[in-house]
C-alpha cells in the first residue's frame, strides 16, 4: 500500500520508517527541507508540497496527517480536501480534540473523501514497540486502512482497533491522556512522599525496580520512571514545571459537560497548573490571611 505521511517530526518520522519496514510506500513531506532529506534516507520518496503529493499517491489516495493540532492540521485537511477527490482517504493520526475531527469528517464526506481519526500512542518508542492506536471512522475506511494500522501495532491483532464512528479514535485518545495524568500524578506524589522519609534514606531507583515486577502498581509508566532515577536519581537539572498538551483539559470539560466526576484527573491536570507558578498568588494569600486573624509569622521573600 502507498501512503504520504504529511509531518515528519519525531512520531511521523518513526511512523513512515516501520511502514516502510513492513513493506508500505511512504511519500514523505514536511515544511523542513532537512526532515524530507531526513526521510529519503531511511527510504521514503520525497515530496516538496500537498500538490506533488496528490500527484505521486495512487487511487485511491491515502494521506496520514501527523503535524501539531489546532490550525496546522486545519489547513492541512482542508488543502487536502480542495486536492484529493471522491474515494481518497485522510487520516489524522495527531491529538486533534474528537469535536473538530466529526467537522472535518464531515466535511470531508460531503466531497466523498473518507476520514479516520486515529488517537495515536506510543511515542518515542513505538518505532521498536509498535504503536497503540485507538481509530475512529467508517467500518469500509478502517478495513481499507487495515493493513497500515497491522503494520503500526505492536501485532496485526493488538493494540489498534476501531473504536467507533469519526470522532470516537480521538475522544478514546483523549481519555487516555487524561488517565495517562492521573497515573504520572500518583507516582510522582508516591516517590515524592518516600524521598521526604529521610530517615529511612530510601533509594527510590531500588524501589522502583522492586515494583516492576509483580507489583500491582507495575506499569510501562513505572518503567520509565526507573530509566529516568537510573540516569539522574536526584533529578538534577530538571525544573519542576509540567506542561500540559490539552487532552487533559479537554477531559475535564467533557466530564463537566457529562456530569461524571473525576476528580483524579481533574487534580492532576491542576497540579500541572501549580507547577508552572513560581510564587502562586493564591498561596501568598492564604499566608496573608493566617496572619490576619491568629497573627501567625509570615515568611518574607528575599
Amino acid at each position: 500500500m502507498k501512503i504520504a505521511m504529511i509531518g515528519l517530526g519525531k512520531m511521523g518520522g518513526n511512523m513512515a520508517q516501520r511502514l516502510i519496514r513492513g513493506g508500505h510506500d511512504v511519500i514523505g513531506y514536511a515544511r523542513s527541507e532537512a526532515s524530507i532529506a531526513a526521510a529519503e534516507a531511511f527510504g521514503a520518496e520525497g515530496a516538496h508540497s500537498l500538490e506533488e503529493i496528490a500527484a505521486k499517491l495512487p487511487a485511491p489516495r491515502i494521506a496520514w496527517v501527523m503535524v501539531p493540532s489546532g490550525d496546522p492540521t486545519e489547513q492541512t485537511v482542508r488543502a487536502l480536501a480542495e486536492l484529493f477527490s471522491a474515494g481518497d482517504i485522510v487520516i489524522d493520526g495527531g491529538n486533534s480534540n474528537y469535536k473538530d475531527s466529526m467537522r472535518r469528517g464531515a466535511m470531508l464526506a460531503e466531497k466523498g473523501i473518507g476520514f479516520a481519526d486515529v488517537g495515536t500512542s506510543g511515542g518515542v518508542w513505538g518505532l521498536a514497540e509498535g504503536y497503540s492506536m485507538m481509530i475512529g471512522g467508517e467500518k469500509e475506511t478502517v478495513e481499507h486502512l487495515r493493513p497500515l494500522f497491522e503494520t503500526l501495532a505492536p501485532a496485526v491483532d493488538l493494540g489498534w482497533g476501531h473504536v467507533g464512528p469519526v470522532g470516537a479514535g480521538h475522544f478514546v485518545k483523549m481519555v487516555h491522556n487524561g488517565i495517562e495524568y492521573g497515573i504520572m500524578q500518583a507516582y510522582a506524589e508516591g516517590f515524592e512522599l518516600m524521598g521526604q522519609k529521610t530517615d529511612f534514606g530510601l533509594d527510590l531507583h531500588q524501589i522502583s525496580e522492586v515494583w516492576r515486577y509483580g507489583s500491582v502498581v507495575r506499569s510501562w509508566l513505572l518503567d520509565l520512571t526507573a530509566a529516568a532515577l537510573a540516569e539522574n536519581p536526584n533529578l538534577d537539572g530538571i525544573a519542576a514545571y509540567v506542561p500540559d498538551s490539552g487532552e487533559g483539559r479537554w477531559t475535564v470539560m467533557e466530564s463537566i459537560e457529562l456530569s461524571v466526576p473525576i476528580p483524579v484527573i481533574t487534580l492532576a491536570l491542576q497540579q500541572r497548573f501549580r507547577s508552572r507558578q513560581d510564587a502562586p498568588f493564591g498561596a501568598k494569600l492564604l499566608s496573608a490571611m493566617r496572619n490576619q486573624f491568629g497573627g501567625h509569622a509570615i515568611k518574607k521573600t528575599d
